[in-house]
């Protein structure tokens, strides 16, 4: 009799730490789903740094240099400005309205919540061929990428036709931030990401104003 209740105190102990054991491992499980993401990162970062490509390294360099300031969707709306007429003017404002937004909340809210260090070039071999200044401000997300990706939504949500191609153009932009080294692959993807999100907020809060006009929607 003894033993019996020896072994069943045992047993719910034994039943305890179980438990205890599923619930560790389903908290750390986010954990370490995270620390395999950020290895899967640093080894794509790493792969395309190490890729030769003489080639294309000076044109992506260029371009990531031109997208400084958004330099690059400046350019993009003087261009639709001067040639699309009244449409194109109402497409550039919602464009550039998209990445005001999206600049002010990247660099005063989410790039100093997440505080990722920028990538170490040198332990990487990223080719000096391919160097752009480095920046200062934190890696995480991707401020010229959701940059160029806010101008392409907010743009195209007038004039659909131009959004592809400033898709497109957008996409490259964020390939020569990790060509040249300042940004991992998941920091350019998250930018894209929070630049289509925030210009589709600007470009809803348009058309609830003044200034969303059944012309400007069309």
């Amino acid at each position: 009799m003894e033993n019996d209740e020896i072994q069943g105190r045992s047993e719910q102990v034994s039943g305890v730490e179980e438990e205890s054991g599923e619930v560790s491992d389903a908290r750390s499980g986010p954990l370490r789903a995270l620390d395999e993401m950020n290895r899967l990162d640093l080894a794509v970062y790493t792969a395309v740094a190490r890729s030769p490509t003489p080639s294309l390294d000076s044109a992506l360099r260029r371009l990531s240099d031109a997208a400084d300031h958004s330099k690059i969707s400046m350019a993009a709306a003087a261009a639709l400005t001067v040639g699309t007429g009244p449409a194109g003017r109402r497409a550039v404002v919602r464009g550039l309205l998209s990445v005001a937004v999206t600049s002010a909340v990247m660099n005063i809210a989410v790039k100093p919540l997440a505080r990722r260090r920028r990538p170490d070039r040198p332990a990487a071999e990223v080719p000096e061929a391919r160097h752009v200044e480095m920046p200062t401000s934190h890696s995480f997300p991707s401020g010229h990428s959701a940059a160029a990706f806010a101008f392409a939504a907010g743009t195209g949500r007038t004039l659909p036709w131009a959004e592809p191609p400033l898709n497109i153009l957008a996409t490259l932009v964020g390939y020569s931030r990790v060509h040249t080294g300042v940004h991992y692959p998941l920091d350019v993807i998250v930018g894209a990401l929070c630049g289509v999100t925030l210009a589709e907020v600007t470009n809803r809060v348009i058309d609830r104003s003044r200034w969303g006009s059944p012309a400007d929607r069309s």
